[in-house]
């Protein structure tokens, strides 16, 4: 009976489990095999490469150089006007009316008006260094409310340094269908001031020292009040102003 009873034998519970035949991280096919091993999967980071520097083309380069041109340019140009105006140190000419005389001033029977003058005009050059050539092509004209009366031109000539000339400038001139300007003339000379308006464009050059400037025309405009517009009378200059602008 001792011999039939069956043998315990102690188990030892805090034994360490035994090494598994397959990691646990291996796993397994459909058949029960273990898969095979893949490295990890790693995520690549792609590179941005800076892009090349745009070459400038042809078009820019000639802007950048014409540009560059154009500024020494103008920086010369006003260091050498800034330069001859030390050393010259340029003056308006002056201009006045002194004298204003009328040989003829008639309505002929067809109703025009013929008108000739004769004006004293002084013109004053104030420059030590300074020269001026009168050249051809000038106009002046008389002027009585926008209604030409007369017109002319100056004569050419040189004026030197500080020089003062007087030139007696004869003007004429024709105006049809003037019975009613010759009307409100007769009016207007009752009251003893007749406005008149004498405008001259005068082609110039300007001599420095010995160097001769381009050619330009200055305007001079005169705003004169006369006592009487009546031929073969004395004429008196009430008031006179003259002003110059410079037209390249």
């Amino acid at each position: 009976m001792a011999d039939q009873q069956k043998k315990i034998h102690p188990v030892d519970i805090e034994a360490p489990p035994t090494t598994p035949l397959m990691p646990s991280d291996a796993s397994k096919s459909d058949k029960g095999d273990p898969a095979e091993q893949y490295p990890p999967i790693r995520r690549t980071i792609p590179v941005i490469h800076s892009k090349p520097p745009k070459k400038r083309g042809c078009c820019c380069r000639f802007f950048c150089w014409t540009l560059s041109l154009l500024l020494v340019l103008i920086i010369l140009i006003a260091a050498t006007a800034g330069i001859l105006y030390l050393v010259f140190q340029p003056k308006l000419p002056k201009y006045s009316i002194n004298r204003l005389r009328i040989s003829e001033f008639r309505l002929s029977q067809d109703d025009s008006l013929f008108a000739t003058f004769t004006v004293a005009i002084t013109a004053r050059n104030p420059n030590k260094k300074i020269g001026i050539y009168y050249e051809n092509g000038s106009h002046i004209n008389v002027y009585y409310n926008n209604i030409k009366l007369t017109g002319g031109s100056l004569p050419k000539f040189y004026q030197g340094h500080e020089n003062t000339t007087v030139l007696d400038v004869d003007l004429s001139g024709q105006t049809q269908n003037a019975n009613g300007l010759l009307t409100a003339l007769t009016q207007q000379q009752q009251t003893g001031s007749i406005p008149l308006v004498i405008k001259a464009t005068v082609p110039v050059r300007v001599k420095l020292g010995k160097l001769k400037l381009m050619k330009v025309k200055p305007r001079v405009r005169c705003n004169l009040v006369v006592d009487s517009l009546t031929a073969n009378n004395l004429i008196s200059i009430r008031t006179s102003s003259c002003k110059f602008r410079l037209r390249l």
